[in-house]
């Protein structure tokens, strides 16, 4: 084989490859800008793992428009999630600095120091393995997002499409299966217990007496009028 076609296999056509998946990427987001994702890759995963069980199973999921999600259920998960997402560029260094040396410690990936718009980076487009190089696409669709739309319109689709319990995603979905409301109607105390089930969708909806998940809800009550929402 000559050197040509050693560089074309080894570094032409990855990179090629690699780049035309960048811009796939891009071109989904600037859609979204102005229509809304009927599901995400994350969603479609969950599905298929729960017809597997049930082949009849269809997720819980509604989408509903930024104005009719509760401002309570908006600043709860703000002050849980991503105190910082009015202000930084959709990372927080420092977070992830954090991460990394927890990373480092335990010899493998077990924390992220994921900001919202990351969250949605992958809810959006990846798989939920943990590796560096799935953190590394995560941060070009992270820096896409941000580059392509405002702060407001991320904030909309993260609540329509983040998970909230087994095949429960978004906050409208949420609000009906554990309070039998629209999510505009959700209370502070509502709103708060919502938000801090969000590391752990699948396990809360399991175990909602958590006695942790009653402390962190009170804990978030109390921040969560402080927390700074999102303008266009």
């Amino acid at each position: 084989m000559t050197l040509k076609r050693i560089l074309f296999w080894v570094v032409v056509l990855p990179v090629s490859l690699f780049l035309l998946l960048q811009l796939y990427f891009l071109i989904q987001i600037i859609w979204w800008r102005s229509f809304n994702p009927d599901s995400t890759s994350f969603m479609r995963k969950q599905e298929a793992i729960l017809q597997e069980k049930d082949p009849k199973f269809v997720l819980k999921h509604k989408w509903v428009d930024y104005s009719k999600i509760s401002r309570n259920l908006k600043r709860a998960v703000i002050a849980s999630e991503d105190d910082g997402f009015s202000d930084h560029e959709g990372v927080d260094w420092d977070a992830m600095q954090k991460a990394f040396e927890k990373n480092k410690k335990k010899g493998k990936v077990v924390s992220g120091g994921s900001t919202i718009t990351q969250q949605l980076a992958k809810n959006l487009f990846l798989s939920g393995e943990r590796s560096y190089y799935r953190k590394g696409q995560e941060l070009i669709i992270t820096f896409m997002l941000e580059m392509c739309m405002d702060k407001e319109r991320i904030f909309e689709i993260y609540l329509n499409s983040v998970e909230w319990g087994i095949g429960v995603f978004g906050a409208e979905a949420a609000a009906r299966h554990y309070y039998g409301i629209s999510a505009a109607a959700l209370s502070p105390s509502q709103a708060a217990r919502l938000a801090v089930m969000l590391p752990k969708p699948r396990y809360y909806d399991k175990n909602t007496g958590s006695a942790y998940l009653q402390r962190r809800s009170e804990i978030i009550l109390r921040r969560m009028n402080s927390s700074e929402l999102p303008t266009r």
